[in-house]
């Protein structure tokens, strides 16, 4: 079970853990702001009943875990574990450790904070293979069978969570919890894909071979030669198609223009990329 299971990725997990603890602690439960998902739960618990966050974030997430193994598998479970009792230890750190930000009663700036420290604890989290159980381990199993952004996910759930935490927030205090929760979605997307993000590019040309030939040795990235017949024309023409990194799409631009200013160019995001010049080297090695 063990064998898998890497030193580097615990230790970003835990280094999530102890960001998303920080900020829960300091941004939304020092301003009585609620969040989503099952930590959302453990708040409205702290409000009627005085449990300490740290201590029912263990006790519902247990069950939780079976889920976790017989769907992730045990490498999965491992992450889960160490994410939850990290994100418990966290609040119960933070909790006895005094800290004050003062941000002069702005609920916006608040909002901003939590949003923020959410997604990039949580993102360092999803990124290195762990939850923090809970709606997480929803997120990652619709993510794993579905390719359900992560971030979509959690959003959905914590809409009709911070619903029932209109039982004892205010209308204006869930409002301001949900500009975090919506930042705290796309910066877990952005930690998640932006890495790896990339364009994709479709060209066809009259000269497709000078172009792949200048793209190979001028930008070092493969070409994938696809057949293809125009729907009017009825004539078999090849279809390049060439991934690059958002910040070589101007350049792969000027070479198609400089090669063939009459090619025709399609260019789509590329939301996640996995093999050689982006997650492995040319030895095949990861690159993170």
């Amino acid at each position: 079970m063990w064998q898998d299971v890497r030193i580097k990725n615990i230790i970003f997990i835990l280094l999530g853990t102890t960001i998303y603890g920080f900020g829960l602690v300091n941004f939304n439960i020092a301003n009585d702001l609620g969040e989503g998902g099952l930590t959302g739960i453990t708040l409205l618990l702290l409000h009627f009943t005085g449990i300490d966050p740290a201590y029912s974030n263990l006790i519902l997430n247990i069950p939780l875990f079976f889920i976790g193994w017989r769907i992730l598998g045990n490498r999965a479970l491992i992450y889960t574990i160490i994410g939850t009792v990290g994100l418990s230890l966290a609040l119960w750190v933070f909790q006895r450790v005094p800290y004050r930000l003062d941000l002069h009663d702005d609920l916006l700036l608040v909002a901003l904070f939590a949003g923020g420290f959410t997604g990039i604890g949580l993102g360092f989290v999803f990124r290195y293979g762990g939850t923090t159980g809970g709606s997480d381990i929803i997120a990652q199993v619709l993510h794993r069978k579905k390719g359900v952004s992560m971030g979509r996910t959690l959003f959905a759930i914590d809409a009709v969570v911070l619903t029932l935490s209109l039982s004892y927030l205010d209308v204006r205090q869930v409002m301001y919890t949900l500009v975090a929760v919506f930042i705290g979605a796309r910066v877990i997307d952005f930690m998640q894909e932006g890495a790896y993000a990339a364009r994709g590019a479709l060209i066809i040309s009259a000269h497709n071979d000078k172009i792949a030939d200048h793209v190979m040795l001028a930008m070092n990235r493969g070409v994938t030669v696809l057949e293809g017949r125009g729907g009017f024309s009825k004539k078999d023409q090849d279809v390049l198609y060439i991934v690059v990194a958002k910040n070589e799409i101007v350049q792969l631009k000027n070479i198609v223009n400089a090669t063939d200013p009459h090619a025709f160019v399609s260019v789509s995001v590329v939301h996640d990329v996995m093999g050689e010049g982006f997650t492995l080297d040319e030895d095949k090695k990861p690159l993170i």
